[in-house]
């Protein structure tokens, strides 16, 4: 990996994209640390201190945001709203007929879905925003911190409107960033922008990690996390690239005199073939109930239950709901995702088969028995390793957002093999080396 960046800067092409994709990020982590008007810069700081190690239930949006959110700056939203308007739109792809059209379609098809998410992510950030504005005005913000309330000191309507205009404009240049990134600089933009700010967290929530152990001023429990990241990462890179090839071959045609098809290929599945979305979805929908709970008023039995199992990592019925939940997501998703009729249809329309599969009806079939199971161990996968905060919350007494997460290290460890097949790939494009020297 690190001979692939040596060898991208001296491309002189390739070394203007990576400083070009350098300075957008710079851009964009300097945006993460500017407070929005009407909000008490000292106070949030004074919060954040107090609730160090305790973000509660809006621990996993603060981490896709490079810690921006508790902050309230003008990058507070960061890539979320677009990250949740992808995939929302990727939903509805299969059941909205004129989106599943527009797929079909192309260049064109693929940039009108792109102009939707467009839409959706400013809606989404309006209304996240509006959110983030009542839950600081209400001082929600930061159970347990005596300033919570005066953190947003004039609660106008007119501070509070543009508080929330401020918000919905930098999501939408956080969205412009990612975009020149992927068209000016080395590609997958948004997956980049989501990198830098999860990795932005590591430092901090490494060294609190060491502050807090006990063991050799904390050296060890340091140590220790250092070494489990490694394994994790090696873990995770041995399983993303792991994929089941189905060899297809097409039947030779003569047309005239032109001998078309006879080839052989083949349809790789990865194991993980849903990526992070199924943590993602499984924390989200797990942090609703404790989400109604908190802004709930009253001592009744609901939300007794719910704030004695369902907001402590470490609870039984939290771990086993998550575990489950992700499973439930992963094959949910691969469902959506990959259509094995259609894969079949396609290949019996270009001549394609699987050897000692019919075409048609039995390849379909087959495909997806193979996928069911592959999807087994892939799911399972994910859920051990998004159970690796709550093992950390015992051993280590962390907090929920233990720097090598679940959720952190699948999207770190992915972009980064993306990054670097994407650099590779344009190195061999301008380096090509034939037979002949």
């Amino acid at each position: 990996m690190l001979t692939a960046f040596a060898r991208a800067f001296k491309t002189p092409d390739l070394r203007k994209k990576l400083l070009f994709t350098l300075g957008i990020i710079v851009v964009y982590r300097v945006g993460t640390h500017i407070p929005i008007p009407g909000v008490d810069y000292q106070n949030v700081q004074t919060c954040i201190d107090v609730a160090k190690g305790n973000q509660g239930l809006f621990g996993l949006v603060n981490m896709f945001s490079g810690g921006a959110l508790l902050q309230i700056t003008i990058f507070a939203l960061g890539i979320m709203p677009y990250i949740t308007a992808s995939i929302i739109l990727q939903l509805l792809t299969v059941v909205i007929p004129r989106l599943e059209a527009l797929k079909k379609e192309g260049q064109a098809g693929t940039a009108k879905i792109t102009q939707y998410t467009r839409y959706l992510t400013v809606a989404l950030a309006i209304l996240q925003g509006t959110g983030l504005v009542a839950t600081a005005r209400s001082g929600a913000l930061f159970s347990g911190c005596p300033v919570a309330s005066e953190i947003v000191p004039d609660q106008s309507i007119f501070v509070t409107i543009t508080m929330v205009i401020v918000m919905t404009a930098g999501t939408a240049v956080v969205m412009w960033l990612g975009e020149l990134i992927t068209d000016r600089g080395i590609g997958n933009g948004m997956s980049i922008l989501m990198f830098i700010s999860i990795a932005a967290t590591f430092p901090a929530a490494l060294w609190a990690i060491k502050e807090q152990g006990s063991l050799a001023d904390g050296w060890i429990e340091f140590g220790t996390v250092i070494l489990v990241g490694l394994f994790m990462v090696g873990l995770v890179v041995f399983v993303e690239q792991a994929q089941r090839r189905i060899p297809v071959q097409y039947a030779k045609r003569m047309i005239g005199r032109r001998s078309y098809g006879g080839t052989s290929t083949y349809i790789p599945l990865k194991v993980n073939q849903a990526g992070v979305i199924p943590v993602i979805f499984a924390s989200s929908l797990l942090y609703i109930p404790a989400l109604i709970a908190q802004f709930s008023s009253g001592n009744s039995s609901w939300k007794t239950w719910i704030e004695a199992h369902l907001v402590q990592g470490d609870d039984p019925i939290y771990i086993a709901l998550y575990f489950l939940l992700i499973v439930f997501f992963a094959f949910f998703y691969v469902a959506i995702s990959f259509n094995p009729e259609e894969v079949a249809d396609n290949m019996k329309k270009y001549g394609g088969f699987i050897p000692g599969i019919r075409a048609g009806r039995p390849t379909a079939e087959y495909l997806s028995y193979v996928l069911n199971r592959i999807t087994w161990p892939g799911s399972l996968y994910l859920g051990l390793i998004a159970l690796v905060p709550t093992m950390a919350l015992v051993g280590f007494g962390a907090n929920q957002n233990f720097p090598f997460g679940g959720t952190s290290i699948l999207i770190i460890v992915g972009v980064g093999l993306e990054t670097v097949k994407q650099i590779e790939s344009q190195l061999q494009q301008r380096n090509y080396e034939g037979f002949l020297r």
